[in-house]
């Protein structure tokens, strides 16, 4: 039986396209994540992308390149590409990192499908849509952070050839090559009808026979029975104004037109938990802290999962201390639940000064309280390169974090890691560098495009501080995690071949920085590329962290956790309702 083609393909791009032939030390840009630094992680919105097209009729492919080729070194992607077959390409640039890979994706879709149009948006595309929208890979782009409903309306005047004057938030080029820009008008206030629904994008694998082209990030790839992890999304936007965050109130306001978030309902969040606690017993993480829009909120999601039991563990976040009674209610309504605050820093100066106005004995509150209603891990995230943030202060950091190890035990894990590659365009220190202390190295596209390329993620970072260069950020971030690493050692977080391993790749990085700052000084360009490529098999033994193992980065889940069969019924019984 052949096999019918998409009408769209959203093809997700690892940071850097060819990243088997570059020598680069990505350092640890990516450890605050499941995903290596080629950000294999596709945006969660591929998800309701797809849900919502393909309820109206469009096909839809999600390929994830990124992962096909990080998990086989014999996968070609531009193969892949040239055979497929499809009316459009979409392309995500969501996060910056993605500037080099994306563009060479589009690249390729051209070189091999001239007449089929390509596709952009996120974040990203959306901030840089005045120089996006000029290269010659690109005919549209979706600015905004709800794509769905102007794509669907794309894609049908894609099918039917009309031009598009009438679409919201959209970017394009006519045939003659002139720019067009459509108002910047849809920015819905509700987001119940997109569905958070695995059993979509599950069905349109089943449907296009490519299930390994599904894989979020690389270690779902490979044990994805074992812990296919998923999200739950609360909102669009968020009331909070953090400094460095392209994701804030007023950053969102200023190039998403996003005014204020839009809060799916209580019901349909405990639905939707609900929903995937059928399909997978892995752990489910609620992206964005319930209690934004206020505790009755908060309160009504957790009513709706106190009615269904399951034993998946539920990941909250907490984007400020959160009352005593709101952990012992989590804890009433579901069996396994976990925690994670990103305190930043244990200066509460620094904290304030990146709007974070909160103290260290809140913080301390809310761990004892989670720990006694029975939270089973409790996460707290530092962060380094930070306004008045010194080497100094942040080795004081780590200090606090041994304090609360120490306190709490091993059910408290503790991370550091710097703001890296790239601060976010868009965010408040980024549009405002002197108010902040910060100087911003990189402002095009182009330059971010060629910052990816780096042999060294120092030579990446588009920032520095009054109070640390980019030398000290990277040196700091590896003394910090050395000395973290020996106090997870200490207090029995890791083991010692866990803290053995992790030593070593730190201190191998060091060297490596240290031989690729030598390397830089040269003045041959070619004696250059010779001598990286000759670092390049050392390069790769910490592609896929540095400072943190994954391992540390995953929450309590048994084994043989996606509950296949079930699925797969779900999503034989949706193609034959929607058929």
């Amino acid at each position: 039986m052949s096999i019918a083609n998409p009408h769209l393909v959203l093809l997700h791009a690892p940071t850097v396209y060819d990243f088997r032939k570059h020598p680069i030390m990505y350092g640890p840009i990516a450890d605050g994540v499941p995903s290596t630094p080629l950000f294999e992680m596709y945006p969660v919105g591929f998800f309701s992308i797809v849900e919502h097209l393909e309820r109206n009729g469009i096909g839809v492919r999600i390929v994830n390149l990124a992962v096909r080729m990080l998990s086989s070194d014999s996968f070609d992607a531009e193969k892949m590409i040239r055979r497929l077959k499809t009316k459009a390409f979409g392309i995500d640039l969501h996060w910056l990192p993605h500037a080099q890979g994306s563009f060479e994706v589009a690249t390729i879709c051209k070189r091999y499908h001239p007449d089929v149009p390509v596709i952009f948006g996120g974040f990203s595309a959306t901030y840089f849509y005045e120089e996006l929208i000029h290269y010659p890979e690109v005919d549209f782009i979706l600015r905004g952070d709800s794509a769905e409903v102007p794509l669907l309306r794309l894609m049908k005047a894609i099918i039917q050839h009309q031009q598009p004057h009438n679409i919201p938030n959209l970017v394009w080029k006519d045939s003659g090559g002139e720019v067009h820009i459509n108002p910047f008008t849809h920015v819905p206030t509700e987001v119940n009808e997109f569905l958070n629904n695995f059993v979509y994008v599950f069905k349109s694998a089943l449907k296009y026979r490519d299930v390994r082209s599904l894989s979020p990030w690389k270690g779902w790839s490979s044990q994805w029975l074992d812990y296919p992890i998923t999200p739950v999304i609360t909102c669009r936007g968020c009331i909070h104004n953090c400094i460095f965050c392209g994701g804030s109130r007023n950053a969102l306001a200023n190039y998403c037109n996003r005014k204020k978030p839009a809060f799916r309902s209580p019901e349909l969040i405990a639905e939707d938990i609900v929903k995937i606690t059928k399909y997978t017993k892995a752990p489910i993480f609620v992206i964005g802290d319930l209690l934004q829009p206020g505790e009755e909120y908060a309160y009504a999601v957790l009513e709706g999962l106190k009615k269904t039991a399951f034993k998946n563990h539920l990941v909250f976040e907490l984007f400020k201390p959160a009352p005593e009674d709101y952990f012992e209610f989590v804890a009433e309504s579901v069996d396994n639940f976990n925690f994670e605050i990103s305190p930043d820093s244990h200066d509460e100066r620094i904290r304030a000064a990146e709007g974070k106005r909160y103290k260290n004995s809140e913080i301390e509150k809310n761990i004892r309280w989670a720990l006694d209603s029975g939270c089973n891990r409790f996460d707290a995230f530092f962060m380094i390169g930070l306004p008045f943030q010194t080497p100094e202060s942040v080795m004081e950091t780590v200090d606090w974090c041994g304090y609360l190890m120490a306190k709490f035990g091993t059910r408290f894990v503790p991370f550091i890691l710097a703001y890296s590659p790239f601060l976010d365009p868009g965010c408040i220190a980024y549009e405002n560098p002197e108010k902040f202390g910060y100087k911003i190295l990189f402002k095009t596209l182009a330059e971010y495009r060629e910052a990816m390329l780096s042999p060294s993620w120092k030579y990446a970072l588009n920032y520095e501080t009054e109070w640390m260069t980019r030398d000290e950020i990277v040196d700091c971030t590896y003394q910090a995690g050395l000395k973290l690493n020996r106090l997870k050692a200490e207090y029995g977080l890791i083991d010692y071949d866990s803290f053995k391993a992790t030593e070593e790749r730190i201190k191998l990085a060091i060297e490596l920085t240290s031989a690729i700052d030598k390397i830089k000084a040269l003045n041959d360009a070619s004696v250059q590329h010779e001598r990286l490529m000759q670092l390049k098999p050392e390069l790769d033994t910490i592609l896929n962290s540095v400072i943190n193992e994954k391992v540390q980065m995953e929450w309590p889940a048994a084994k043989r956790n996606l509950r296949i069969f079930c699925l797969l019924k779900a999503a034989i019984v949706e193609y034959f309702k929607r058929s």
